[in-house]
């Protein structure tokens, strides 16, 4: 058995992965709507200055934070968003569900 082939396979397995087909299809429907196009743009701007803001150590304040929170509660009551939201929420448990298992081989071989 090869490590290698089988790290091939996962990846394989997951972007062949029903989750993943329904976040990529979620994503077209959501970037061939001009209007869902451009607010999930400024969306993902503001959030990712928020997280670049974060690690360089900077805490955004309460109100920034608040802002972004309410900018998605907004979104998310656009069905073609909400569809992308949740999407990305599935897949994302999957991701980190694999994740989390290969992190509990590390710690075993570690251990």
């Amino acid at each position: 058995m090869n490590v290698y082939d089988k790290a091939y396979e996962l990846a394989k397995a997951l972007k062949e992965c029903p989750e993943a087909a329904e976040l990529r299809a979620a994503r077209l429907a959501a970037e061939q709507d001009r209007e869902a196009k451009l607010v999930l743009d400024d969306f993902r701007e503001r959030q990712n200055a928020l997280q670049q803001q974060m690690m360089s150590g900077e805490e955004p304040s309460e109100e920034e934070m608040e802002a972004i929170g309410r900018l998605y509660e907004d979104l998310a009551h656009s069905p073609l968003i909400n569809r992308l939201f949740e999407a990305e929420r599935r897949f994302v448990v999957v991701y980190e569900d694999v994740n989390r298992i290969m992190s509990d081989v590390l710690k075993s071989v570690l251990d």
